[in-house]
């Protein structure tokens, strides 16, 4: 999809992709995938290595054994999710750290592992999921560096995101969304994630894919793990209204949701443990 062009034209700067995330796109977008190319690649970055290394070992992903090595995380794990993590921390640092920006992390942190293990269990494009639900808030953060006291304050004043581009688009003439979409396309992801991204705050509120959205089932996805983070009672309801406007059996979303909601369960209570 194409980005507003009118983004181009307000003073508000998206961060440009770091040189070692470019360099794993390539070798991401490989057919076959040489995965001691990539660890080789993540480790020399002994910042990144060590911010990949912390969160691989985190409760989120419950591994029994502290993993020693970036290889050996891809060996657990997958090139997928070592590669997110590699994005996220890529992401992280192009902001500067701020309170306000921590919790909006660790959500993107959980809701791209919902999302990518959404998607593999669907048989959807795992990447595309995982980097949506990633890259999804991204343009707060965007927002919060460009002018953080006035955008510290509408984020106090928003009781939804819904409401949050409101302020955002008489405040700014741009809101999160489309800035989030705007730097998942300059960072080269997929056009999936990049409408996903984009269509999240209406999808999410409405619970109906725009019409202009041609590639559905990744931001269906997002509906999806929205709702399991905030309303996990409605998930049955949820399932049922937006997998069938994505073309997606709405009994195999929902065993696919709760085995996956089971599996970062039982990998949160293996991490305390």
């Amino acid at each position: 999809m194409s980005v507003n062009p009118e983004l181009r034209r307000l003073d508000i700067d998206i961060p440009s992709q770091p040189q070692s995330l470019v360099q794993l796109s390539l070798l991401l977008a490989e057919e076959n995938i040489n995965l001691q190319a990539a660890s080789a690649l993540i480790e020399t970055d002994m910042a990144l290595a060590a911010a990949v290394m912390k969160a691989v070992n985190s409760s989120l992903y419950g591994l029994k054994g502290r993993v020693q090595s970036v290889h050996q995380a891809i060996t657990y794990l997958g090139m997928r999710e070592v590669a997110a993590i590699t994005f996220e921390m890529g992401l992280r640092a192009a902001f500067p750290p701020t309170p306000e920006l921590e919790p909006l992390w660790q959500r993107a942190a959980y809701r791209g592992l919902l999302m990518g293990r959404l998607g593999a269990r669907l048989s959807l494009d795992a990447w595309a999921a995982h980097s949506a639900g990633l890259f999804e808030e991204c343009g707060k953060a965007v927002l919060l560096r460009h002018a953080p006291e006035h955008y510290r304050a509408m984020l106090r004043a928003a009781g939804s995101d819904t409401e949050l581009v409101s302020l955002e688009h008489a405040g700014f003439g741009v809101s999160h969304d489309a800035l989030g979409a705007a730097l998942c396309e300059s960072w080269g992801l997929g056009a999936a994630a990049v409408a996903s991204v984009r269509h999240h705050v209406e999808a999410q509120a409405t619970r109906v894919l725009p019409q202009a959205l041609t590639r559905r089932p990744i931001c269906a996805l997002s509906v999806l793990a929205h709702a399991m983070g905030l309303a996990p009672e409605e998930l049955d309801e949820v399932v049922a209204t937006i997998a069938p406007q994505a073309d997606l059996d709405a009994t195999l979303v929902l065993r696919a949701a709760r085995l996956t909601q089971d599996q970062l369960d039982s990998a949160a209570a293996n991490g305390r443990g």
